[in-house]
């Protein structure tokens, strides 16, 4: 082998470990699969990891309730390997079509193999599966006669929470777009393109893209690799969901002065904000997690966004230590991610219904932080990517309860005309998975009440 080649992994075998190890410990999936992705040259191999993977997490009651039926043993008592082997090996049967039946059994025993599973073990896992192969067509048949949680793949308390407050149809719209690949959504960099030539430079690469909602969005199917995508590396867009840009808007009217990005992660919100603060205007981003603040930096550095101020440490201590008030603040709180599961397909399975209230008591803790140096007339605009009341309405009632002097702006002014839809009678921006937001969103405008224009 060449020196510096990648090893050949199998990318049956790696999707079984990253279940398992995602069964072991419940957690976002995407960095246990960079591991296995950066040591496969083969882009197909890479894809084919995804596929296994993503498909697993977005079908799991479902391939778990047809498990059910060709197992006498109970699922919760087998073995990781072994249930996360007829998972993946299920889900290729059943919904890979292309995929040689026999290849699929043949290489999933084959990955048991390598682990040095028993026999016995080995030619369970054969027979179930190919049992499955025989009553394929029985099995698609099914319909009606599957339950809510395998029908919709979504654990039963969410969907019982969903029923109550969306009915039946809407909380099928809403699951039947989590259990489908997201597209991916760029902003480019004004700064080094605009968007018709960055199209036009997609589309002579064979890219299926088209021009999203806001001014500087772009929508990719099939994308791949984002750094393989012409203009990653000479900075000329960066990842972020349009929900997302058209939130980071709302921080308008934008003059010199001092902002702050208090929950920067890997900077999406961040390069947005260095893009539309005039001249004479600061930018800070607190970040505490070390990993992440290398990243931010590295997209700042590759967006050419330097002028940014890196806070490496969480934001009480900031707040604590700046001299500086702030004319807005962005709060893109941490949250239970509950609608972004399109995104992130596992985070439906991580997720309990007493996360929300954990969550809730970070978010408010937060809120409270920035509004101390929140300047006369500043704006705060407070966002999470789930669509539950505990983490949106119910902290905005904790946080305004004591606080006269901040108060609830309506957004539809400083949004683009197609997204004003988007806020209700209360000021509050919403958006829930579907053909047009893909993501479920929310958001809310807080100004100091001294602002004279509001």
């Amino acid at each position: 082998m060449p020196p510096g080649h990648p090893p050949h992994v199998n990318s049956r075998a790696a999707a079984i470990n990253i279940l398992c190890q995602w069964h072991k410990s419940p957690s976002a999936i995407t960095p246990l699969m960079e591991h296995y992705t950066r040591l496969m040259s083969e882009g197909r191999d890479r894809q084919l990891l995804k596929a296994i993977v993503f498909g697993v997490m977005r079908n799991l009651s479902y391939l778990d309730f047809i498990l059910t039926k060709f197992c006498r043993h109970s699922l919760a008592k087998m073995q990781p390997i072994v249930l996360q082997s007829l998972r993946s090996g299920l889900y290729q049967l059943l919904f890979m079509n292309r995929l040689p039946e026999a290849a699929i059994i043949n290489e999933t025993i084959k990955a048991l193999k390598a682990q040095h599973q028993p026999k016995w073990l080995t030619g369970f896992v054969n027979g179930v599966l190919r049992n499955i192969c025989r009553q394929r067509g029985a099995i698609l048949a099914m319909g009606s006669d599957l339950p809510l949680t395998a029908r919709y793949n979504h654990p039963e308390w969410l969907l019982q929470r969903w029923l109550t407050t969306y009915g039946r149809q809407e909380t099928a719209d809403i699951c039947s777009r989590n259990n489908q690949p997201a597209p991916l959504c760029l902003r480019i960099n004004r700064g080094r393109t605009c968007r018709a030539d960055f199209l036009d430079l997609l589309h002579r690469h064979g890219y299926n893209a088209r021009a999203g909602l806001m001014p500087e969005s772009i929508w990719l199917e099939g994308a791949g690799a984002v750094a393989k995508i012409p203009g990653f590396a000479k900075g000329l867009f960066s990842v972020q969901d349009e929900t997302a840009q058209i939130i980071t808007g709302m921080l308008a009217p934008l003059t010199a002065g001092n902002y702050l990005d208090a929950c920067a992660g890997l900077g999406g919100k961040t390069m947005a904000m260095a893009q539309m603060v005039p001249a004479g205007g600061t930018i800070w981003a607190v970040e505490p997690h070390k990993g992440r603040q290398n990243l931010l930096g590295d997209n700042l550095a590759r967006l050419g966004l330097r002028e940014v101020n890196c806070f490496a440490g969480n934001l009480a201590d900031f707040v604590r230590t700046t001299p500086l008030k702030f004319q807005a603040i962005l709060v893109d709180a941490p949250c239970s991610g509950l609608g972004v599961i399109g995104r992130h397909p596992e985070i439906r399975w991580n997720r309990r219904s007493d996360d929300l209230a954990y969550f809730q008591k970070i978010q408010v803790a937060l809120l409270e932080n920035v509004a101390q140096i929140l300047a006369p007339n500043g704006i705060i605009v407070y966002s999470t990517c789930s669509m539950e009341p505990e983490e949106n309405e119910e902290v905005l009632k904790i946080f305004l309860a004591n606080k006269p002097q901040i108060v609830i702006s309506g957004a539809q002014q400083w949004l683009p005309e197609q997204a004003r839809s988007y806020v209700n009678q209360e000021g509050l921006f919403h958006t829930r998975p579907s053909e047009d937001t893909q993501d479920g969103f929310f958001a809310a405008r807080l100004v100091h009440v001294s602002r004279p224009e509001i």
